[in-house]
């Protein structure tokens, strides 16, 4: 989830955020027209909604879900 992002496992909340919304503008399926981008932009929003809330990252930093992303 950490690469989808583009982000160290160390990266801060802010950090994070600031990532999703760089990651976002540029993968958005109205801005981006490559033929992936709907499936880019769908595991974008998947690994910040993880990442974005401090249970769910504990979670799968210690490794109790799988995330398919």
């Amino acid at each position: 989830l950490y690469r989808v992002l583009d982000v160290e496992p160390t990266a801060s909340a802010e950090e994070i955020r600031k990532a999703y919304k760089r990651a976002a503008l540029r993968l958005h399926p109205d801005h981006n027209k490559a033929p992936t981008a709907e499936e880019d932009f769908k595991r974008l929003t998947a690994a910040y909604a993880v990442l974005k809330s401090p249970t769910k990252r504990r979670a799968y930093d210690a490794g109790q879900t799988a995330h398919a992303v």
